[in-house]
């Protein structure tokens, strides 16, 4: 009988211990989600962040004339010069000249005075111009070119009262078994605006979630990330959330990009793209692979302000 006591006792200590650390474990996942979703916010409202973009006008090739002035062939609504600068462009390659007056003395160039010169449209580091309240440079999608603008007093900032979120869901949060490929598949991701991009897709997720067995892949954004970007779209995309697609972006697999093993879905994060805010992003679409017929009601909701 001894024994039976003694052998309860520890049973039952052992369940508690691990029930505690279970409950820990879910506390701490639900304080770092929220924290991200709070930081999250901070980003996308930063005085440079999505909810402070205005414009996207469209280069022709030739001279581009921009300013404040009705005259300009790119006019800025906001408080700065009549002219600012001529964008040149020809082929693949664009010039920033100054107008008949000069620059204006409060235009900056990477943070210096403006002056004549070949502009960077890469999209990790471009020239960053900046007048007044805007910020604004020069993208490049397929083999078009455009000024993006923004403004730290855009009315989309400055009105800005939260985002949107299904309560925080351990369901949703899976494992998922990673299949590299070999070699890596080079993928053309359709956009919002009709062009394509080329991404790496280095492999294949597979999770299963309701009894349903589904595969996601993921594409690599930039050259030297360190993280996995998934453009889905789910059944929610016609209920309450944003019908284009979401984003979730993950930690490589746990034996890496080029060996089969395992990675952390967390649909609890995932999160709409810039489009959702503003007509004047450039957004990447799911490919169909990536179209699932379930629902995720988890992570970020539709923005309705």
């Amino acid at each position: 009988m001894k024994l039976y006591r003694h052998t309860f006792s520890w049973l039952a200590f052992s369940f508690m211990t691990l029930l505690a650390a279970a409950t820990t474990a879910d506390t701490q996942w639900k304080s770092d989600l929220l924290q991200w979703r709070a930081q999250r916010a901070e980003t996308l409202t930063a005085p440079d962040g999505w909810f402070t973009l205005v414009g996207l006008e469209w280069l022709q090739p030739g001279l581009n004339t921009f300013g404040a002035a009705a005259d300009n062939h790119i006019r800025l609504h906001a408080q700065v010069a009549a002219h600012l600068g001529v964008l040149e462009l020809k082929g693949n390659d664009v010039q920033l000249t100054a107008p008949a007056a000069g620059f204006p003395s409060d235009m900056l160039v990477n943070g210096a005075p403006a002056r004549a010169g070949n502009i960077d449209t890469e999209n990790t580091k471009p020239t960053v111009f900046k007048a007044g309240t805007l910020t604004f440079f020069v993208i490049r999608r397929g083999d078009r070119f455009a000024l993006r603008v923004k403004d730290s007093q855009a009315p989309t900032r400055v009105n800005f009262h939260g985002l949107h979120w299904y309560a925080p869901n351990p369901h949703y949060r899976i494992e998922a078994k990673w299949t590299p490929y070999s070699p890596i598949r080079e993928e053309l991701i359709p956009t919002i605006i009709g062009t394509t991009e080329k991404m790496p897709a280095p492999g294949v997720a597979e999770f299963t979630i309701d009894g349903q067995t589904l595969q996601l892949e993921p594409v690599i954004e930039e050259p030297g990330d360190k993280r996995l970007f998934f453009i889905l779209r789910d059944t929610t995309s016609r209920t309450t959330t944003y019908g284009a697609a979401r984003f979730l972006y993950t930690d490589f697999p746990d034996n890496g990009l080029d060996k089969p093993g395992h990675l952390v879905l967390d649909f609890n994060r995932l999160q709409n793209p810039p489009c959702a805010y503003t007509p004047y992003a450039t957004c990447p679409l799911p490919l169909q692979k990536n179209r699932l017929a379930v629902a995720l009601p988890a992570g970020e909701q539709k923005y309705s302000h």
